[in-house]
């Protein structure tokens, strides 16, 4: 906690489903949702390379699926992105595609399927969730804003509203904290991808009028903030064209925006029984509706796990001195009514099932645009309960 009167900045930033790393991500969570769509079972761990008009498929899959359309839902998600123009150098009609995807090693996948029943972690590793009262979605106020920029960014790209518009881009917010609490916004930068027919002139006026100020005003004076639009000036060559993307390469986008602590472990391409993703969902579920039922106003949940192993081997707990009830009750609760095996996180958030594409950019949490399973609130009423508040 910090002390009476103290203040400081802290920054996050969001990135289109546009720029390169979320190119990438977009298609390897295509590819496993296309397996599960038929093979709930299925296992997956797709790795996607983009560059110029070039997309590489990589990884290991377990499933008695052999699918024969899945270049065709490839560039049909490229051309959903928007890239659909040959003069961007990434073209889903033209790109190149190579699929290098094997089967899964029988030494990972032993461990995964026990013969007991358990489904034993996908491996190694620790996670983190995280929830806090700074937002209506539970969420620190800076990635969700530069969540809402970037979002913003592809809407109006989209409706044609700003037709000069590219699809990569990016947004960074600034926040200024009072006694932990935000009290302003200090500085907005978007960086966008646009054609050659826009100025930079009339390109920063249009993306402050039709994207940060719609999502800024609610914030009241907005007068005092430092705005950095596209500050090299000039941006037209962008996505896989303009810097090669990978899978997995922007996890801090995709979860707190760095206020909270990350493990390490990307998402995109991976089935449920990779505790990186699994389990990150779960620890947000779990923080969540801690925070909602008012037993802490912040949670951050760790949890470590050894490969083939379905307990995990901790779990820790911080309300950051927030707690309303005693820490020892809290965790009482967490053991008592969440249980963070593989297979009961899966089957308590329905896992199996082809849910994943639409989070493969604007964030995994905090969404109010999709009903994640992991947002849900549904154990609030439990933990008021259990803890008699």
């Amino acid at each position: 906690m910090s002390k009476s009167g103290e203040s400081f900045l802290f920054s996050s930033e969001s990135v289109t489903e546009g720029h390169p790393d979320k190119v990438s991500d977009r298609i390897s969570d295509t590819v496993l949702d296309a397996f599960l769509e038929k093979d709930p079972n299925a296992l997956v761990a797709c790795e996607t390379l983009t560059t110029t008009n070039l997309v590489v498929l990589a990884g290991e899959v377990k499933s008695t699926l052999k699918l024969t359309d899945l270049e065709d839902r490839v560039r049909a998600a490229v051309a959903d992105i928007g890239y659909t123009n040959p003069e961007h150098g990434f073209c889903a009609d033209t790109l190149e595609y190579l699929d290098r995807l094997h089967e899964q090693s029988p030494d990972i996948r032993q461990g995964v399927r026990r013969d007991d029943g358990e489904v034993g972690a996908g491996d190694q590793g620790l996670m983190f969730g995280y929830a806090c009262r700074e937002t209506d979605e539970l969420m620190p106020l800076c990635i969700s804003l530069a969540h809402k920029l970037t979002r913003r960014l592809s809407d109006v790209r989209k409706s044609k509203k700003l037709d000069w518009l590219g699809p990569d881009g990016k947004a960074q917010v600034t926040v200024n904290y009072v006694d932990s609490q935000p009290v302003n916004v200090d500085t907005v930068v978007v960086s966008t991808q646009h054609s050659e027919s826009v100025s930079t002139d009339d390109l920063r006026d249009a993306i402050k009028a039709e994207v940060i100020m719609p999502v800024l005003d609610s914030w009241g004076n907005t007068s005092s903030i430092k705005y950095h639009i596209n500050p090299t000036g000039r941006f037209v060559v962008g996505g896989p064209d303009g810097d090669a993307g990978l899978t997995g390469r922007k996890i801090i986008v995709d979860t707190y925006g760095g206020y909270a602590p990350h493990g390490g472990g990307a998402f995109s391409g991976k089935d449920p029984t990779k505790v990186d993703r699994s389990a990150a969902y779960y620890t947000r579920y779990l923080a969540k509706n801690l925070v909602a039922s008012g037993a802490v106003d912040k949670a951050l949940i760790q949890v470590a796990y050894a490969i083939g192993v379905a307990e995990p081997v901790s779990v820790h707990i911080d309300t950051f001195g927030t707690h309303k009830v005693e820490i020892k009750k809290i965790y009482s609760a967490v053991k008592e009514l969440f249980s963070m095996k593989p297979a009961d996180m899966i089957k308590e958030l329905g896992l199996r099932r082809p849910i994943y594409t639409p989070s493969s950019a604007y964030g995994h949490f905090g969404r109010s645009d999709v009903q994640f399973p992991w947002e849900s609130l549904d154990k609030v009423s439990d933990l008021k309960s259990y803890f008699g508040i």
